[in-house]
């Protein structure tokens, strides 16, 4: 298999896991302290500039960031308590907002180090080295690792489906997840290609 085909593949597994799981827990590395959001927003206090904030919310957001962001600046000075409450008030509104954008609730701010899972590491992982294969990779080999447990215990089923009514019902269960994760898969994949992703794109 080419290198093209094994990522192509990558990626067509990957939107096949993404449309199959809860979204939450990818979203909820946006709540952490340590996270793109609040270091942006971070960032923002320090070089007393939004702008770098701004494209972490909806555009109908921005009046209520600037606010939030003027208030926080004004009060922080005040002393070392009210940086510390200011700041903090700025990061919530800022992921608030987000969450709002990516229509999630918002449940609080998350500690600095909370793990977002494997699959947040290395796609953060794969920006930072400006190269995508610790996502193909790990992706790639748990989406593999699906097929053939699901393909397995379909092909073993399919042997003895004749044999007895229960029997017969074993494989048909087995023969609808396997068949429909492929076609979630295949489904996800055609959703992912370039006029679907633009528009997804524009979108958020």
């Amino acid at each position: 298999m080419t290198h093209n085909t094994t990522a192509r593949a990558a990626i067509f597994l990957t939107a096949g896991l993404l449309l199959l799981s809860p979204a939450s827990p990818a979203f909820a590395h946006c709540d952490a302290l340590d996270g793109p959001v609040v270091t942006a927003a971070r960032n923002a206090i320090e070089t007393r500039d939004v702008t770098p904030v701004l494209k972490w919310v909806a555009a109908d957001s921005e009046a209520e960031v600037r606010g939030a962001f003027a208030r926080a600046l004004s009060v922080r000075a005040l002393s070392p308590e009210a940086r510390e409450l200011s700041d903090r008030f700025f990061f919530e509104t800022v992921v608030r907002l987000h969450r709002a954008k990516e229509g999630e609730p918002f449940e609080g701010l998350k500690p600095a180090g909370t793990d977002p899972g494997p699959a947040v590491r290395a796609a953060d992982r794969s920006i930072e080295q400006e190269s995508p294969d610790a996502a193909v990779r790990l992706v790639s080999e748990r989406a593999a690792e699906s097929v053939r447990r699901l393909h397995s215990r379909v092909v073993a089923a399919r042997r003895h489906a004749d044999e007895s009514a229960a029997a017969g019902r074993e494989f048909t269960a087995a023969y609808a997840g396997y068949v429909h994760f492929v076609e979630n898969l295949y489904r996800a994949a055609e959703a992912g290609h370039e006029p679907a992703a633009a528009a997804a794109h524009a979108h958020h």
